[in-house]
């Protein structure tokens, strides 16, 4: 134990060793996730839209949904406040000063949802209902022009929307950068 005192990084790898969860699992400590509490956390939605859940929302709905929920941070004409904004900022992302927004930044509409899906609201990630996620996505993108005011916003419809910056992304073609995406399929025994 007398060179852990000259080699502290030494008894952080150690120290995670043992809190790991193969080293609890081996020592009695805690229990193996189910399937229903993994489920619970595999909630992605890839932005194919692959796992976008059932459910629909309307632009009323979501401005109601927006009001309650999301202006207290984003502000009352989505222009930011203790968030950041989420309108503003096209043709910025070049710039020293990009802002990054739902309509400047955002190449999905689908990867959009599942953001708020799954940490909105800041104060309670993961409390609104998939028939609000759907609304509140559907009343921001109606915000900026990307769909109409009577659409009744669903999977269909997110799949759909044609972001301003689909086109500002590249895909990373270098050898070392070839990680595979996990999604559901990844947490599968082989």
């Amino acid at each position: 134990m007398d060179a852990l005192k000259h080699y502290p990084s030494m008894a952080a790898i150690m120290l995670a060793l043992a809190c790991s969860p193969v080293a609890a699992q081996n020592s009695g400590l805690g229990t193996p996730a189910t399937p229903e509490q993994i489920a619970g956390w595999n909630i992605e939605i890839a932005p194919d839209g692959k796992n976008l859940p059932p459910g629909s929302g309307t632009i009323e709905m979501g401005k109601k949904v927006y009001d309650t929920q999301c202006l207290a941070c984003h502000g009352a004409k989505l222009e930011g406040g203790i968030g950041p904004a989420l309108g503003g900022g096209v043709g910025s992302l070049a710039t020293d000063k990009p802002l990054k927004t739902v309509q400047s930044y955002w190449p999905y509409a689908t990867t959009a949802f599942d953001y708020i899906r799954r940490a909105m609201p800041f104060h309670a990630p993961q409390s609104l209902t998939n028939d609000e996620v759907y609304a509140v996505t559907g009343y921001l993108l109606h915000e900026y022009d990307l769909i109409k005011a009577d659409t009744v916003v669903n999977a269909d419809v997110i799949r759909a929307v044609n972001m301003p910056n689909k086109d500002g992304f590249y895909q990373d073609d270098r050898p070392d950068a070839k990680n595979k995406r996990c999604m559901s399929d990844c947490l599968k025994k082989p």
